[in-house]
């Protein structure tokens, strides 16, 4: 389904920086991520509206080409966002082109914001039109592949819920005055993975459905059934039917619970982390349904509904 919009490369560089724009085809999974630009962006506004610029897409059908054509340019900007200890890192992805004046928070699994599978995922929704940022939610301290496994509870311990959740809405809060800036005053989108898909459920729980408008949890760990009754908008879950640490019979109580048109999608024989992760030519294979699945989602919901 084709639709012509009126759109502006939305965070356009107002960065006092040499760096610019990188081209590169939208690739799955590319092998070498685009150039990133490092700032800090505290005084700044990144975006300018330039209404004169018209582009003519189809935003759910914009991988299937995977030319150069389909994602004509993406921009990669490390941030700095808050001031002094409250300040937190993030990584922010923007399409140019067929930018759909959408914004979307994604929060990582605990390898952090700065994992290549992570941006990797955040590359490929930009190239669908979406402005992405993704969040440090450790500070500095993700869980590495070289830690012993006998410490992952001993790290955990040590990130503070209340910290993170803080940074989250810090987060959201500069995404929702940056586009305010702008004068867009769409709501927004998250997605979460692992630890970030059980924090999609608190985030929304707590935003009452003031400033996002829809939401995806990837195989979510650690996750608080008692919040979904005060979710207000529409969740897409999305796990493997032998994910031990996502029980397929709590995300479906959970959507239950939200209602709202939410809904799940397992995937059967599925592990952990297989959408973003994927380790085997099937796994390549259903990672890839789910990303499509999840891109209509946030198509239905964000760009045509919002």
């Amino acid at each position: 389904m084709g639709m012509a919009l009126t759109v502006t490369p939305l965070f356009r560089a107002s960065i006092a920086t040499t760096a610019t724009a990188t081209r590169q085809p939208c690739l799955r999974r590319p092998d070498f991520f685009f150039a990133q630009r490092k700032s800090n962006i505290n005084s700044q506004r990144l975006f300018t509206r330039n209404t004169a610029c018209s582009v003519s897409c189809s935003l759910v059908q914009v991988e299937d080409g995977l030319n150069d054509e389909a994602c004509e340019l993406v921009n990669g900007v490390e941030l700095s966002i808050g001031e002094g200890n409250d300040s937190i890192q993030a990584y922010l992805c923007t399409a140019v082109k067929n930018n759909n004046e959408t914004g979307v928070l994604v929060l990582s699994d605990n390898f952090g914001f700065e994992d290549s599978s992570t941006r990797d995922f955040a590359y490929r929704v930009a190239c669908n039109g979406y402005n992405v940022l993704v969040p440090d939610l450790f500070r500095g301290d993700p869980w590495g592949k070289d830690r012993p496994k006998t410490m992952f509870e001993q790290w955990m311990a040590g990130q503070d819920s209340q910290r993170v959740a803080k940074d989250i809405a810090t987060a959201t809060e500069w995404m929702v005055n940056e586009f305010m800036a702008a004068g867009i005053s769409k709501k927004l989108g998250i997605i979460g993975f692992c630890f970030g898909g059980g924090r999609v459920i608190e985030v929304l729980a707590r935003d009452q459905g003031t400033r996002f408008g829809i939401g995806v949890s990837f195989y979510g760990t650690r996750i608080d059934q008692s919040l979904a009754s005060d979710i207000k908008v529409p969740v897409l879950f999305i796990s493997g039917d032998n994910d031990p640490l996502c029980q397929v019979s709590i995300i479906k109580d959970i959507e239950k619970r939200i209602g709202r048109g939410s809904r799940t999608d397992i995937f059967e024989g599925r592990g952990h982390a297989f959408a973003h992760r994927p380790g085997s030519p099937e796994e390549d294979a259903d990672a890839e349904q789910a990303f499509t699945i999840m891109r209509n989602w946030l198509h239905d919901g964000l760009v045509v509904n919002n």
